[in-house]
């Protein structure tokens, strides 16, 4: 039996393991039930064995060996020696009992707790390196197996969260070279060009300043997705009264020159749908869904833009036309830096947009859905708890990620999905 030695605050004590205290406890139940078992005989011995009670008074019994003795006197005699044989015997067996007991207690404990010891080994050895290590539990459908699948399923999460993460990391590092990098080249060129006269130096000036801006852009998205991301699962830091129509006006008063230069038939339906949340965050989702609908549509098409309030909840609907869009690759659009085709640095956006919509209603409690339009397009829509409603809790579903990232867009998915 192994008994570990805790210490605490200088006082040494003895903390059992749970193979033990189950063995012991099987133990007590055992020895305890046999103890009243013995005693129910005992008592049940003594008090039945009264045959002379049945005899006249001053009767006598002959024994074996001819001599007469008082029957009541006789009966005493056995019943005493009956009794003691009977506890001596039956102690006697409840030690044997018990022995054989603890000791097979002991040994079905050990294999029944066998699993958590190998759930305790794989997560001392578990690292970044070693998360593909997992129980892959085969016994009995118990306990046991449910803790050990349940196990199993967490480094599955934690797996894939690393992942992502390294995928996040790796993207953002990709993006932020791209800029550095034209921006070098830029400036070493020009430098090392001894003819360069004030408008050289200016076209560089312009091509600097233009990547400039863009690692700036895509570094403001990356802190927005930080901040939103960092409000989930928790109430809001900031909240205040806002609605959704106001928002889109103002976002869609933003882009309207573009929309413009690209001929687009805008239509508006733009009733009331008050929230409470942060105006910051809900200004930069209604943007970046706007935005996102004017850059990847195509020259004449479409784009509505609806808000109303539906069983107390607020919702937003942005819809565009372009380019045809798989159903299947509609989850991977919430992905941080999804571009369909252009995964890495293509010439549209940081492929941020819908990952900071989705992270956005995430932290407003909210559910975000798109749905691939028949003929090319898209149209998403998002729900936040009304302001009049439940109170503003982050947490709750979105829109379901996509299984693998690595396949689940296509070249023509995010065409229409992620703005800058």
């Amino acid at each position: 039996m192994t008994v570990y030695l805790g210490r605490s605050r200088d006082r040494v004590h003895l903390r059992p393991t749970l193979r033990l205290r189950l063995t012991l406890l099987n133990g007590i139940l055992l020895v305890g039930a046999g103890a009243v078992l013995v005693l129910l005989a005992w008592w049940l011995v003594g008090d039945a064995m009264h045959p002379a009670d049945a005899l006249q008074a001053g009767s006598e019994v002959v024994l074996s060996d001819g001599t007469r003795q008082n029957a009541q006197e006789w009966e005493t005699r056995l019943v005493d020696r009956a009794s003691q044989e009977l506890l001596i015997k039956g102690l006697l067996a409840l030690f044997a009992i018990g022995l054989i007991g603890i000791a097979g207690a002991y040994a079905v404990a050990g294999r029944a707790l066998r699993p958590l010891h190998h759930v305790t080994a794989t997560a001392r050895r578990l690292g970044q390196e070693t998360l593909d290590q997992r129980i892959r539990y085969a016994g009995a459908d118990d306990e046991v197996a449910e803790l050990a699948r349940t196990f199993d399923a967490m480094l599955d999460r934690l797996t894939a969260a690393f992942e992502s993460q390294k995928r996040f990391v790796a993207n953002a590092s990709h993006e932020l070279r791209t800029p550095l990098a034209v921006m070098r080249t830029e400036i070493d060129v020009t430098l090392s060009d001894d003819e360069a006269d004030v408008d050289e130096y200016r076209r560089m000036a312009k091509v600097v300043r233009s990547a400039s801006e863009r690692a700036n852009g895509l570094v403001d998205a990356l802190l927005v997705l930080a901040r939103s991301e960092a409000q989930s699962g928790r109430r809001l830091v900031r909240k205040t009264d806002a609605d959704l129509a106001t928002g889109v006006s103002t976002a869609l008063s933003a882009v309207r020159g573009e929309a413009d230069r690209m001929k687009l038939d805008v239509t508006t339906d733009l009733q009331p749908a008050p929230v409470v949340g942060d105006p910051s965050l809900l200004d930069r989702l209604a943007g970046n869904l706007i935005e996102n609908a004017i850059r990847y549509n195509h020259l004449m098409g479409r784009l509505w833009l609806r808000t109303c309030t539906v069983d107390g909840h607020a919702r937003l609907i942005v819809g565009n036309t372009g380019y045809e869009v798989e159903p299947s690759d509609v989850p991977g659009l919430f992905e941080p830096f999804r571009r369909g085709g252009w995964e890495r640095t293509g010439a549209r956006g940081s492929g941020l947009g819908l990952s900071i919509v989705r992270a956005v209603c995430d932290a407003h409690g909210g559910t975000v859905s798109a749905v691939a339009q028949p003929g090319g397009g898209l149209e998403v829509t998002v729900s936040l708890p009304g302001a009049h409603t439940t109170p503003v809790l982050a947490g709750s579903a979105t829109v379901p990620r996509a299984k693998n990232p690595e396949t689940a867009s296509s070249p023509a998915s995010d065409a229409r999905a992620t703005p800058a």
